[in-house]
């Protein structure tokens, strides 16, 4: 079983940066591909970035590819999502995600953190 909390969010402005943090428990972290996704009021989750098992690859839904950086740290049980020049249409509630193969599809995802809410006004 693996816990996830994140971290994080809050109410920006356009062009504003935040940083999600998702803490982990358990000590097989280093075992999952570790996904972010959002959710906004009225859509369906979409997937917005993932990184592999030891960090070194990473992949990005084009509507942030340039702007949002995922990173871990493996020694501290630690995901994190680096969101700059953020748009209004950013706005959503983000979860990170724990998979056991290589995927942007929500449904191979296993374990799933309660979100944390990013709101940015123009």
């Amino acid at each position: 079983q693996v816990q996830l909390v994140e971290s994080g969010g809050g109410l920006v402005q356009a062009g504003d940066s935040l940083r999600l943090s998702c803490a982990t428990s358990g000590r097989t972290f280093n075992n999952y591909v570790m996904g972010w996704f959002r959710q906004a009021p009225g859509k369906e989750r979409e997937f917005v970035a993932r990184i592999s098992t030891g960090g070194y690859t990473t992949y990005y839904a084009d509507s942030v590819k340039g702007r949002f950086t995922i990173s871990r740290d493996n020694a501290k049980n630690t995901v994190y999502l680096q969101m700059n020049s953020l748009k209004p249409e950013d706005t959503a509630v983000y979860y990170c995600a724990a998979a056991r193969t290589t995927t942007i599809r929500a449904i191979w995802y296993d374990y799933w953190g309660q979100g944390t809410q990013v709101t940015v006004s123009s």
